[in-house]
């Protein structure tokens, strides 16, 4: 499943050399530095070279829109901030200062959960501008999630984004009813506030196998969920969020599962699993990352070597199934890497490995979108996807 497309690089200014310094400064402190985002986000708007405050350029406003009439969604931009980076559903506004035109919190599972014990759980890539990590699924639980997220919904609304919930099983569960039965009540809670559900079916980092490695019980998963969607008065989209690393055989049989259940899209993809990462173009080897789990494991990968696979897979997705909608996640750190997933069919990207790496990611990608646009002659995202 390989295609060439440029992997764009940016220079390095005056921010970045300055993001680098505070990397170096906080060598010591991975998950401060991980976690330190959202206050950049909340002081963006005091502090004019941090960014500012929302950019309502009507060039970028993507509106997706979904054949089954699910309720549309919004973004001032097509660069979101991919789950992960804030799992709390905390002040979720305050990260339009940083440029996103929406945010998928979490993820989250049916209840609080501490996480990976091990420390440490997260590695920084300096050379492959890369970051691996096992987290394993920290958060607050899904009802304090959804909460925040009804009671902020307005708020973010008004600056320009749209809010998902990524949402996945709780680690520990035995049973495949019991796995399912989880799921569903996660969903189900989720599904009141949030605009749309991303259902994370491909973490690497728990210690457990992945859901989208077993086509049959993903089948019966997204039947029962997509049963609830059609039960409930308002119809919202539903997001499967797969795993990078899948054989072609395994993407289409998954696909034709969603597809076949009426899911609205997929987020292609998840962190790349670290013992393969011999398979991308990077500089770091398997054997000289740091141990992030107890069981020896070294969690997932994201960050600039993915894009190649994610490019890749985006356009394989559309191609076969063009009825879904595709959220492309991976590498994703230039404007023009945008411009060029969403003219080979993805609909927005994700992004957050970024966010370590580059200066205001997200206002220089929107510079370098619109500079895109420009250049091909087109005012609007709306007109790119005219043109494809």
């Amino acid at each position: 499943m390989t295609v060439e497309t440029e992997n764009h690089d940016y220079y390095l200014l005056y921010g970045d050399k300055l993001l680098a310094f505070i990397r170096r400064l906080f060598k010591g402190s991975p998950e401060f530095r991980h976690d330190s985002l959202k206050y950049v986000a909340r002081l963006a708007p005091y502090i004019p070279f941090l960014g500012g405050r929302p950019d309502f350029s009507p060039a970028l406003k993507t509106v997706i829109r979904f054949p089954d009439k699910s309720l549309p969604l919004s973004f001032s931009a097509p660069i979101i901030l991919a789950a992960g980076a804030n799992k709390t559903a905390n002040r979720i506004a305050d990260f339009a200062n940083l440029g996103f035109g929406g945010v998928s919190v979490g993820t989250a599972t049916r209840r609080y959960r501490e996480g990976n014990t091990h420390r440490p759980r997260i590695g920084f890539l300096e050379e492959d501008r890369a970051i691996y990590n096992s987290m394993g699924l920290n958060n607050d639980g899904v009802e304090a999630v959804a909460k925040r997220v009804d009671e902020q919904l307005v708020r973010a609304h008004k600056s320009g984004m749209s809010v998902g919930i990524s949402i996945a099983e709780t680690p520990g569960l035995l049973s495949e009813r019991e796995k399912i039965q989880d799921v569903l009540e996660t969903f189900a809670i989720a599904y009141k506030a949030a605009d749309y559900i991303e259902i994370n079916v491909s973490c690497p980092n728990t210690g457990e196998d992945r859901l989208d490695l077993n086509t049959r019980f993903v089948e019966t998963l997204f039947s029962e969920i997509m049963n609830f969607r059609q039960s409930q008065a308002i119809r919202k989209a539903v997001y499967a969020k797969l795993s990078p690393d899948f054989s072609e055989h395994q993407l289409i049989s998954t696909l034709e599962v969603l597809v076949r259940y009426g899911v609205n899209g997929v987020v292609v993809g998840n962190t790349f699993p670290t013992r393969k990462i011999a398979e991308l173009p990077m500089l770091a080897k398997y054997d000289e990352l740091k141990v992030l789990r107890s069981d020896g494991d070294k969690g997932g990968l994201s960050g600039r070597p993915l894009y190649h696979n994610t490019y890749a897979l985006t356009r394989f997705v559309k191609a076969r199934f063009p009825q879904l909608s595709v959220i492309a996640c991976g590498g994703i750190d230039h404007g023009l890497k945008v411009f060029d997933l969403m003219l080979s069919g993805a609909d927005a990207v994700q992004c957050y490995s970024v966010c370590a790496f580059r200066w205001m990611p997200a206002h220089a990608m929107r510079r370098e979108l619109l500079w895109a646009l420009q250049k091909a002659n087109l005012k609007s995202i709306d007109e790119l996807h005219t043109n494809e």
